[in-house]
């Protein structure tokens, strides 16, 4: 296996993986709320751990990944008031809530796999495991670590506390200081302490989702549905957790709590998270007017886009950065992305035809084999480095630069001997497609034509037919390709 560090929000610091079992990691991502289409912001999320997946995958492990899918509990506002997002969307929309559910969760998966993010092994709902939190919520009030308070049910911090627990260290939080700035606003209810939070909740008259209770009806708080159903398919003690900061406090603060009390263990060894994405060095928000749908980059119909991006310019975009550092989004920068990940894109579909020729003697040179054998470590080097994909990429670069050199007969084959070849084709084709989730964007238009157009092009050439040689590159031009008249052949590529 290949050493592999990540940073432990936990310890605060780079840890060597080291997995519970030998060969077998359990991973457990927060997935969507059902209350909104995917945003960039969360894109950035599950494209980050698609590429932990993916890598963990690609070294040799067999990865159990549980992504869940939040479709009750979670209040606007995110906190212990107020009414459900998903019983507020079917009010408004006159529908039943799962109808609401059911189309997000198709639109959800159709825009994953656009941008070509892998699906998890599991992927459980809240709703669907509405007894497991009941008899969780039951365990703790048991053991005396929730109380019920008016049919609703709360999670006892102080004591929690007091019984060993330390509330506030994932997130860095002190425990005074979040009483001091939650006493005046919840000081008064039904909770006993005001940091305390909901496992389960009476539905108020006029709310939809709700299920029988041992405390009425009700329905379960927002953090329970992790530590439940990670705990079932996971196990008491699993490897990661992940999920963007913004859930490091309250949600997985409370996670942490939640199964510690009831499992009598701390629930996670790594807990990782990814930082923000902001546009034009401000906060991607709503109110900023300045969040995009996936379906505004793909046709460019956005206020602060200059033009259309595809799904994998913006995939490349954001592995342009390691995932623990701030991103920020502009037109520039995709653009710059756009114009890397087509010259990539070539390198790709250049090396997959390339074959080491039969009849040649090799005579290798040592600099041009150590330096793509470098290159290579090099990927690998900064993957192993907490998932550092940027410097994977530039790597990536390195390689490109010998792949199009060969293609142009700049660098001889007999330069790099046969298995230092086949070490870059593989190397730079599993990288890219296997680990960092990259593919060849053909045109739909131009998928299945490209080689018929440029055996009429090759024969309009020849018979001087000028006008309809123009003809067929601008028929690539239109769909961003080009033509490409080399010494001894005619071939195409992607336009950068």
């Amino acid at each position: 296996m290949q050493p592999l560090k990540i940073y432990n929000t936990l310890s605060r610091e780079k840890e060597l993986f080291t997995p519970i079992h030998e060969n077998h990691v359990g991973l457990y991502v927060c997935g969507p709320t059902v209350y909104n289409y995917v945003h960039l912001g969360n894109l950035r999320t599950f494209t980050s751990f698609d590429i932990l997946n993916r890598y963990l995958l690609h070294i040799g492990y067999k990865v159990r990944y549980v992504r869940n899918i939040t479709d009750v509990g979670h209040l606007v506002g995110d906190g212990d008031e107020g009414e459900d997002k998903i019983g507020k969307m079917a009010k408004l929309e006159k529908l039943e809530p799962m109808e609401i559910v059911h189309r997000f969760t198709q639109d959800f998966h159709q825009v994953l796999e656009k941008f070509n993010v892998l699906p998890p092994s599991i992927e459980p709902t809240a709703t669907g495991h509405i007894v497991e939190q009941i008899e969780t919520t039951k365990s703790l009030i048991e053991k005396g670590l929730a109380y019920e308070s008016n049919g609703s049910v709360y999670f006892d911090i102080e004591t929690y506390n007091k019984n060993g627990g330390n509330y506030g260290h994932l997130s860095g939080r002190v425990i005074e200081d979040l009483l001091t700035e939650t006493r005046d606003l919840d000081g008064v209810g039904e909770k006993r302490n005001p940091l305390d939070f909901a496992l389960w909740k009476k539905a108020a008259p006029e709310h939809i989702m709700r299920w029988p209770s041992p405390w009425g009806e009700g329905f379960p708080g927002w953090h329970l549905e992790c530590t439940c159903m990670s705990h079932k398919y996971l196990g008491d003690t699993f490897d990661i957790h992940g999920g963007g900061m913004d859930l490091k406090f309250p949600h997985h603060e409370c996670e942490i709590a939640q199964a510690k009390a009831a499992y009598d263990r701390a629930p996670v060894r790594y807990w990782m998270h990814t930082n923000m994405l902001t546009v034009n060095g401000q906060k991607m928000s709503k109110s900023l007017g300045n969040s995009f749908l996936p379906s505004e980059l793909f046709a460019g119909n956005h206020p602060l886009l200059d033009q259309a991006y595809s799904p994998m310019t913006v995939r490349f975009f954001m592995l342009q950065s390691q995932y623990r550092s701030t991103l920020d989004f502009s037109n520039d920068a995709l653009k710059a992305a756009q114009k890397g990940y087509k010259k990539i894109a070539n390198g790709l579909r250049i090396i997959k035809k390339l074959a080491y020729p039969s009849d040649i003697t090799a005579n290798p040179d040592a600099a041009q084999e150590k330096e793509i054998n470098d290159a290579i470590q090099g990927c690998y080097d900064g993957m192993n480095d907490d998932l550092n994909t940027a410097v994977a990429i530039a790597h990536l670069f390195t390689l490109l630069k010998k792949i199009n050199s060969i293609y142009t007969g700049s660098l001889a084959f007999e330069s790099i001997s046969a298995e230092t070849f086949s070490n870059l084709q593989r190397s730079y084709v599993s990288i890219l497609e296997d680990v960092l989730g990259i593919k060849e964007e053909v045109p739909a238009e131009m998928n299945g034509l490209t080689e018929e157009l440029l055996a009429l092009y090759k024969g309009f050439k020849e018979s001087r037919q000028y006008d309809k040689v123009d003809e067929i590159r601008g028929a690539f031009k239109s769909a961003g390709l080009l033509i490409k008249d080399m010494k001894n052949s005619i071939d195409w590529g992607y336009e950068e």
